[in-house]
């Protein structure tokens, strides 16, 4: 069977690039490079609930492309960051980094900036076709706060962010328009964890943050009075433990495969050519809980930006892992407890290699 996959670029010029990954010939080839404005490179990007629209982390704005088949991607709006005047000038380095889409009516679209001055999620309503509409709400976190990760929970009632500056996990509960109040924060377990990615489990009692720089899994239990995260002082190494230059490590992101058994994780390094990345797994409870570490794998290179790996959606075989230190992207086999890397492209297009989407 065949499946198309979208990836994006940090880099400007803009492009979405489709690549197709055939699980019988074990191949990985390139499909189209689609252009989209030059100045809105994507660094992450996500589907819609009928996987019929893209948005996009583009630079200075968030955008939105009606995706007609793998080959047919078409731009449909781009709208600038609003929460505050100096995130949008040219000379700041303030820049959108990570967007969610709900997938549950209203069906609005989160998204985060990062940097300085970010210390604002902003909520977009959509059109009837999925395109982005408007900025419905800019909700504070802290003037400190650059967010880089978010996941709800499975009733898509509480949203919970990953604060890298402020060093916390917050909270806010989603009204039925979309727009979202405060609830509360957890602070990460030491002062300079960083946390960066979040993923829940689909029975909505656990919740995994990654911490970038303590380039660790926490593992939170939700309290159901409150519904904030608490430590369980339960945490598992993405690097590995004692390494003597834990310093040049910055770990990536956190996703559960198909059917929530497995956890996977990524962490990148600060030396490309040097050291390499790795990439965790982790065996989870059917409650949610994490039972124990499978296995931390170095990735072929540092990761550069991205190292970010994305589990296919509908099957626990394969998952997609990109990196723009060479423009590449592989998948991995996982099987009996083990990855196995089975196909991988290198793209020549510049910045390439950020998250991977998995389309059919």
């Amino acid at each position: 069977m065949k499946h198309h996959l979208m990836i994006g670029t940090w880099t400007p010029p803009g492009v979405i690039i489709t690549v197709e990954f055939d699980d019988e010939a074990l191949s990985l080839k390139l499909v189209k490079k689609t252009e989209i404005p030059q100045d809105e490179p994507i660094s992450w990007m996500t589907f819609d609930h009928k996987r019929k629209n893209i948005y996009g982390a583009s630079m200075k704005k968030w955008s939105s492309h009606e995706v007609k088949s793998p080959e047919e991607i078409v731009h449909s709006s781009s709208h600038p960051m609003s929460h505050d005047p100096k995130a949008a000038q040219a000379d700041t380095r303030t820049r959108a980094i990570f967007v969610l889409a709900a997938q549950q009516p209203p069906y609005c679209v989160y998204g985060n900036p990062f940097y300085e001055h970010a210390g604002f999620g902003n909520v977009f309503s959509v059109h009837d076709d999925g395109s982005l509409k408007a900025s419905i709400q800019n909700y504070a976190y802290s003037p400190e706060s650059a967010i880089h990760g978010m996941v709800f929970d499975p009733t898509e009632t509480y949203l919970y962010s990953a604060d890298m500056w402020a060093n916390r996990i917050w909270c806010h509960k989603k009204s039925v328009f979309g727009t979202v109040e405060l609830v509360g924060y957890t602070e990460a377990p030491a002062k300079k964890d960083h946390p960066r990615w979040v993923e829940m489990h689909p029975g909505g009692k656990y919740l995994y943050a990654l911490m970038e720089a303590g380039n660790q899994i926490c593992e939170y239990v939700i309290d159901e009075r409150t519904h904030l995260p608490v430590y369980t002082h339960k945490s598992y190494p993405l690097i590995p433990p004692d390494i003597p230059n834990p310093h040049l490590y910055r770990s990536d992101v956190v996703f559960l495969s198909s059917s929530s058994q497995t956890l996977f994780a990524t962490s990148r390094s600060n030396k490309p050519d040097l050291l390499t990345g790795y990439i965790a797994a982790f065996s989870i409870s059917p409650d949610g809980h994490i039972v124990s570490q499978h296995c931390l794998n170095p990735t072929p290179t540092s990761g550069g930006h991205s190292n970010a790996v994305i589990p296919c959606p509908w099957s626990d075989e394969w998952l997609a892992l990109t990196d723009d230190e060479k423009g590449g992207v592989e998948i991995y086999r996982w099987h009996k407890g083990f990855l196995g890397r089975v196909a991988r492209l290198e793209v020549a297009e510049k910045g390439f290699g950020m998250n991977a989407i998995w389309y059919d």
